[in-house]
C-alpha cells in the first residue's frame, strides 16, 4: 500500500531545502515592533507527482508569518524576475540550507536578467499610484509602504548598475526609517521616487545583465533534482 499523501505542513517540516528570514529584518530596516517573516522552499518527493492529487505549489505556515514554495514553482517565479522571489534568494539571513538548497543558491546568477527592470519597476509604479491615491483620500501615504517602494527602486537600480542584488539597505537605513516615521513630506518622497525611477530606466540601457535568464541551466538542475528524488524512493 502506498503511504498517505503528506499534509502541506509536513512537506514544509520534512522537505524544506532552503529557509530564510525576509521583510524588514533582511532589509536592515527592522525596529522593535517588526515581525519575523520566514520564507522557504521545499522539494516535494517526485513520487507524489505520479498521483492524481499533486502536491501544493505553496504552503502558508505552519508557523506564524511563514510561507514556502515548492521548488518548481519557486524556480518558475524566479525566472520571471518576481521581486519577492529574487529577494528571497538573496536574503542575508539564511536559517536552513540543505545540499540541494546550496545548489539552488549557486544558481542565483542564472535567474538574474534585464527582466528585473520590468518587474521591479512595474511593481513600484503600481505601488506609487496607490500611494498617490492614499494622499488624495487621506492626506498622507502609508509611510511604511512608501519606505519600501524607495528601497525597492534603489535595489533595482543598483542591480542593473552592478549585476548584483543586495537587499540590505546598509547606510541608507536611517533615511528610509525617517520616511517610515512620516518625517519626510510626501512631495519630497514623490520626487525621490520619480528620480529613482528615471535612474533605474537609465541603468537598464547600460546594464551588463543578460536579456533573459538562463532557463536551460535552471531546468537542468530541476530535472536532476526530481530524478534523484525518484531514485531515493525505489
Amino acid at each position: 500500500m502506498e503511504p498517505a499523501h503528506p499534509r502541506p505542513d509536513d512537506l514544509v517540516r520534512d522537505h524544506t531545502i532552503y529557509a530564510c528570514v525576509m521583510g524588514s529584518r533582511a532589509f536592515g530596516l527592522a525596529t522593535d515592533a517588526s515581525d519575523t517573516d520566514r520564507r522557504g522552499v521545499y522539494l516535494a518527493p517526485t513520487p507524489l507527482y505520479w498521483r492524481f492529487d499533486k502536491p501544493p505549489t505553496h504552503v502558508e505556515g505552519p508557523a506564524r508569518e511563514q510561507f514556502s514554495w515548492e521548488l518548481e514553482r519557486f524556480c518558475e517565479l524566479a525566472l520571471r524576475a518576481n521581486p519577492n522571489i529574487l529577494e528571497c534568494l538573496h536574503s542575508p539571513l539564511v536559517e536552513h540550507v540543505s545540499r540541494t538548497g546550496r545548489e539552488l543558491l549557486s544558481l542565483r546568477d542564472a535567474f538574474l536578467s534585464r527582466r528585473a527592470h520590468d518587474t521591479f519597476a512595474r511593481y513600484a509604479a503600481g505601488q506609487h499610484r496607490k500611494l498617490e491615491a492614499d494622499v488624495r483620500v487621506h492626506g498622507a501615504p502609508r509611510w511604511k509602504h512608501a519606505m519600501h517602494m524607495l528601497r525597492l527602486l534603489m535595489s533595482c537600480r543598483d542591480l542593473l548598475r552592478t549585476g548584483a542584488l543586495t537587499i540590505d539597505v546598509g547606510d541608507r537605513r536611517e533615511s528610509l526609517l525617517a520616511v517610515r516615521r512620516g518625517e519626510v513630506p510626501w512631495p519630497e518622497i514623490d520626487r525621490r521616487m520619480t528620480r529613482l525611477a528615471a535612474e533605474t530606466d537609465e541603468a537598464a540601457t547600460r546594464t551588463a545583465l543578460p536579456a533573459e535568464p538562463d532557463r536551460a541551466r535552471v531546468e537542468a538542475f530541476l530535472t536532476r533534482t526530481r530524478r534523484a528524488s525518484a531514485l531515493e524512493s525505489l
